[in-house]
């Protein structure tokens, strides 16, 4: 069949001037087709023609499709549009030999379009999921239906979005294989850092994998308080598995991540296993262990681990999860807000008052205080230093990793976690570099607060080193050698209370000075003073492990479990639940609540 119409003319009646041979990664804009258009092979030539017939909205049925000839027309019978594309001789190029331009029939006038495959939708999608995996089915099909007039079903969106993160990211299967040369690679760019994987089984199953860079655990042994959080949260892949991770905090109050851990579930054995990794760890890097305060909610699994690992370790609850048991089993807004007192409370003393109030308000209290124990979580009883951090900030941190890590083969996954990591270290070392203060600036507050009500004190000096502070409330005693006062403030957060403000000033003394090492800026820029070092391109490294390198003897499969199938269920964790309920004020007069003794209506 010979096309009858001029050569320079197009599908849309347009003339075209130029002839090129279509790319393979093309992305059609252009919607034109002439008579001696080339193509660079039959599949490019049917990707192209596809996205022609989805623009213009009219339904392509294939004649013929071989290794030497494409030909296509119009599915409405009777039209006449049609089109035969040839490989041309003697090299690897298709053209376009003849071609009926015109369309005689009305199109598809739905929205539906046979042409939109999964593999158009996953060629659709590409360019936006390598900027972000979390785009989901919903606004797939959304997009798609805006840009391209096309209406696709969500499962076609969803399979299509599983095409391209597998073309973009590699499969989840690719992952676990990665393993072992992913390890590698964090152990050659970056020497003094851990990155493990573990198997199981006879099929080399993933067990278990443990990471911690060099930067991170230098910046824990030598600027960090000797304070690490503890959490998990459960990833929900298409292999499930669960994120573990032991967190530290800087000297400006943010988190330091110290170790992350990724497990196939989370089981009593796996935490044994990776506090005994945190262990070793740190017996690694230091000669003196420090006497650590580990933060938890202390499920069986954790407490067991810790007694196991670290014996000598003070081992508390996350006040936040001990004040949410506290609020579900008692429904009480009057009783949580004393609750709240007791907790805060400095002295074993003014502990008791309130527990004394929580037992006139409700009996119950006290076998709730059997079940968890003060000494877990009470400042005034607590024996380990928390330097004020009382609950954990590494649970919010981990359910983010894991809401965006978790449609990631494991391996991007962590490379994440790294991206991130090393953005912080770039962010916190310039901002360091730029404060001129003895102190951070929330330890800066803190001690500017305390000296600002000094000469609300009498100061009345023992001796060199010892004050009697004398106020209307109480009197204190500050010891400024052994850095302590009676109201065990100075103590627990590790700067100056206001007792002692008042002494340091009274003889002398730059209360700055006299805060615990770790809220100075030195050490601030020492936690962030090492580079965590990039990893090279996957491509680089990934025929290694796959086939023919030092670890070829090793492949990693994915583990036995499986997410099951539907709509898993969404645990959303809201952002004030990462935070201390609002204080409710109590009258110190009349006790009611809602106003203080100074607002109080009742007359005197």
């Amino acid at each position: 069949m010979v096309d009858s119409k001029p050569l320079t003319d197009n599908v849309l009646g347009i003339p075209n001037q130029n002839i090129a041979v279509q790319d393979q990664n093309l992305v059609v804009r252009d919607y034109s087709l002439i008579v001696g258009q080339e193509f660079a092979d039959v599949e490019t030539c049917r990707r192209v023609l596809k996205e022609i017939a989805i623009a213009l909205h009219f339904d392509l049925r294939i004649v013929k499709s071989d290794r030497s000839r494409f030909i296509a027309k119009c599915s409405k019978e009777g039209c006449p549009w049609r089109v035969h594309v040839a490989k041309c001789p003697g090299v690897p190029t298709f053209s376009i030999r003849t071609l009926h331009g015109e369309h005689t029939c009305e199109g598809v006038r739905n929205l539906h379009h046979q042409q939109a495959s999964v593999g158009w939708v996953a060629r659709s999608v590409e360019a936006r999921l390598r900027d972000n995996p979390q785009y989901k089915p919903k606004e797939i099909l959304q997009d798609i239906q805006e840009q391209h007039g096309v209406a696709v079903s969500y499962m076609q969106a969803w399979r299509g979005k599983e095409r391209s993160m597998a073309a973009v990211h590699g499969t989840f299967e690719d992952g676990y294989r990665l393993l072992p040369a992913y390890c590698d690679q964090i152990k050659k760019t970056n020497p003094g850092s851990i990155a493990s994987v573990f198997t199981t089984g006879q099929e080399n199953c993933f067990q278990r994998l443990f990471v911690s860079f060099h930067a991170l655990i230098h910046g824990f042994i030598n600027a960090c308080r000797p304070l690490l959080e503890v959490d998990r949260a459960h990833l929900k892949g298409k292999y499930l598995g669960t994120l573990l991770c032991a967190s530290a905090v800087d000297a400006d109050d943010a988190l330091f991540p110290l170790a992350i851990a990724v497990v196939d579930a989370e089981t009593d054995e796996n935490w044994m296993w990776f506090l005994s990794e945190l262990r070793k760890l740190l017996l690694m890097n230091t000669e003196n262990m420090p006497r650590l305060t580990i933060l938890s909610d202390r499920q069986k699994g954790i407490v067991d681990a810790v007694e196991t690992h670290f014996p000598t370790a003070f081992h508390g609850f996350c006040l936040r999860y001990v004040s949410e048991n506290f609020r579900d089993e008692f429904k009480n807004a009057k009783l949580v807000n004393i609750f709240w007192n007791a907790v805060y409370a400095l002295t074993a003393a003014e502990f008791e008052a309130k527990v004394a109030e929580m037992v006139d308000i409700s009996q119950d209290v006290i076998q709730w205080f059997h079940r968890y124990p003060p000494r877990l979580w009470a400042v005034a009883y607590f024996e380990g230093v928390r330097y004020g951090h009382f609950t954990l900030g590494v649970t919010e941190l981990l359910y983010n990793w894991a809401l965006e890590g978790h449609e990631l083969p494991i391996v991007q996954m962590v490379e994440h976690m790294r991206n991130q990591l090393t953005a912080w270290f770039n962010s916190r070392r310039n901002t360091g570099i730029t404060w001129t203060s003895i102190l951070v600036p929330s330890a800066e507050k803190l001690v500017l607060e305390a000296m600002a009500d000094y000469h609300c004190y009498q100061v009345l000096r023992a001796n060199e080193v010892e004050f009697e502070i004398v106020s209307s409330e109480r009197t204190n005693i500050v010891d400024i050698h052994s850095r302590s006062c009676s109201c065990r403030r100075w103590q627990i957060y590790g700067i100056p209370c206001a007792h002692a403000a008042a002494a340091l000033i009274s003889c002398g003394q730059n209360a700055h000075m006299f805060a615990e090492h770790c809220f100075t800026v030195a050490s601030y820029c020492e936690t962030y003073s090492q580079l965590i070092h990039p990893i090279p391109d996957r491509i680089l490294w990934k025929d290694e492990a796959l086939g023919g390198g030092a670890k070829a003897d090793i492949i990693v499969h994915p583990p036995k479990t499986r997410r099951p199938p539907g709509r898993p269920k969404k645990k959303v964790l809201r952002m004030e639940s990462f935070k201390r309920p609002k204080r409710v004020v109590q009258c110190g007069r009349c006790h009611l609540l809602g106003h203080s003794q100074k607002k109080c209506p009742m007359q005197v």
